[in-house]
């Protein structure tokens, strides 16, 4: 096992109503301006930013309004944000909404605290040292941004989409009721479930050491997000499930499930970053289309890994040799995807990449992890180009 730091410090309100505990939090914290950030879909037309901004005006504060993020967060409104938020002296970001919502916020809130040119975070050429506050009400178990140090925004000039690692842009507080989740449709729910489980798998499957119990963790985890995805599947408003799934969230990105790890392989979220990057497809989906490509291509570089994979989470029976088990489990999970109605090809998603847009993809995913990238098999440009082109026919 590796030596590891763990830092979680995002307080968690988690269950029916807590969005009611709104004005209690706000006020005990003393904000006097808050950013409202929010969407426009769901949150919206169901009520809960008129509800939210109400507790907002009970607690006495002033509000900022801005809506509008779309999913893969966009550049230009996180720099509209990043003004609004000079302008009114904001000294809260409350994000409403899911990742997208909150990866848009922390953005702001680096933007605001940090000065200069908040891209620059985004493509390496600096280190964020200091956020405004953000906090979040939580509407879609999926990206675990509302506990993560993780922000991923699509720079909408180029259409080049990277993310940021700072502990300083975990959120201070996380309100998370299962039931704002209910009226969630089917595919964003399974694009959800999808992102849940490769957060965990993107660190379970590695060529490096791990800690026996945060692999137990992990499997845990894991399969609590297969059983609790066909559950919502059938029953969209079983709460339990969605409860299941939105704890899972969390978890699966708040850094537990890398503890003693090796940090994880993450080539998956690479290759999908630029997909989406490119046709605008929704995360959870970019993933799924490449990861059994993925998966297929670097299994025999990390055997054991795949093996156990396919017995402690895909539930495979362990008869077989290592290589067919293995094979097993990554077509198991290929069929998970495909029961939730998710992508296992870049052409189901609905694009139709030329063999120039799957190199050009190629190129920069290389180019944005400094010429390679990976834990089970490391891959240049070379391999990557190879997995997008079988992503296309598979």
């Amino acid at each position: 096992m590796f030596d590891f730091f763990y830092n979680a410090p995002t307080t968690v309100y988690f269950g029916r109503n807590s969005e009611d505990k709104l004005t209690e939090i706000i006020s005990a914290k003393g904000y006097k301006c808050v950013l409202l950030h929010y969407g426009g879909g769901s949150a919206v037309k169901s009520g809960l930013v008129k509800r939210v901004k109400w507790s907002l005006e009970h607690a006495g504060v002033r509000i900022a309004e801005l809506g509008g993020v779309k999913p893969n967060p966009r550049l230009s409104l996180v720099e509209e944000g990043i003004a609004l938020c000079r302008e009114q002296g904001v000294d809260l970001i409350l994000a409403v909404g899911g990742g997208s919502v909150i990866d848009s916020a922390k953005a702001i809130g680096m933007g605001v605290a940090c000065g200069g040119d908040v891209w620059d975070f985004y493509c390496g050429k600096r280190t964020p040292t200091a956020s405004v506050p953000v906090g979040a009400v939580l509407t879609i178990a999926a990206a675990g941004s509302e506990m993560s140090k993780s922000s991923v925004i699509t720079n909408d000039y180029i259409t080049v989409k990277r993310g940021v690692n700072a502990e300083i842009s975990r959120p201070v507080f996380a309100i998370m009721n299962p039931e704002l989740t209910v009226g969630v449709p089917a595919y964003p729910t399974a694009c959800g479930c999808a992102d849940i489980f490769m957060h965990t798998l993107e660190r379970y499957l590695t060529g490096g050491d791990t800690m026996k119990l945060t692999d137990g963790l992990s499997e845990a985890l894991m399969t609590t997000v297969l059983s609790a995805s066909r559950t919502v599947m059938k029953n969209p408003s079983d709460y339990r499930a969605r409860a299941e799934l939105m704890w899972a969230s969390s978890l699966s990105h708040n850094g537990l499930m890398s503890c003693g790890g090796d940090g994880g392989d993450w080539c998956v979220h690479s290759l999908g970053h630029e997909i989406s990057a490119l046709y605008d497809t929704a995360h959870g989906a970019a993933l799924t289309a490449v990861w059994g490509s993925w998966a297929e291509y670097v299994y025999k570089n990390c055997l054991g890994r795949f093996h156990k994979f396919a017995v402690q989470v895909m539930g495979v029976r362990p008869n077989g040799t290592r290589e067919e088990l293995a094979l097993k489990g990554i077509e198991a999970a290929v069929e998970w995807f495909e029961a939730l109605g998710l992508p296992t090809s870049i052409r189901q998603t609905g694009a139709n990449p030329t063999d120039g847009d799957l190199q050009l993809m190629a190129k920069k995913c290389a180019l944005n992890n400094g010429g390679s990238k990976g834990s089970c098999k490391v891959l240049h440009e070379e391999d990557m180009l190879a997995i997008y082109r079988a992503a296309c026919h598979n």
